[in-house]
């Protein structure tokens, strides 16, 4: 005679303690792991937008190259884009995205036109958005 064995339901599944172990150990990588995370993402939006003002600069460059003057105030990045009125001689787009007038926080970049000594300025005020700070909230030109 063959004999069958019935399962015990008993022993089929994981016990409540089980569960919580398991639980309070992805918790404690999480709370490890989480603030280094954080930390990364932050200090890689302030790389990126030192590298997106590189490109700016030299995208203003190549503007003044082409129409022999830099930005006024007035018209700022924008004429990267779009030329500026009865401006023949501007041979752009200088750049491929209009979102690469914003930086990694969602503002604009802000443009200083030169001044007598030739040189200007584009910056971001970091995460904050106000002069000054350090780490993310740092200003970038």
């Amino acid at each position: 005679m063959i004999s069958k064995k019935i399962p015990n339901r008993r022993n089929s599944g994981a016990t409540i303690l089980e569960v919580l172990v398991v639980l309070t150990i992805i918790a404690l990588i999480a709370a490890v792991v989480g603030p280094r995370v954080v930390g990364y993402l932050g200090h890689a939006k302030g790389e990126t937008a030192s590298l997106q003002i590189k490109n700016l600069s030299s995208a203003v460059q190549l503007f003044y190259v082409d129409t022999g003057r830099f930005p006024s105030e007035a018209e700022g990045l924008s004429v990267l884009f779009d030329r500026p009125a009865g401006d023949e001689r501007w041979n752009g787009p200088y750049m491929s995205d209009p979102s690469a007038l914003n930086d990694p926080w969602g503002r604009g970049y802000m443009y200083e036109p030169p001044t007598t000594d030739r040189v200007f300025s584009i910056m971001s005020f970091g995460r904050d958005g106000v002069e000054g700070g350090s780490g993310e909230d740092a200003d970038r030109r």
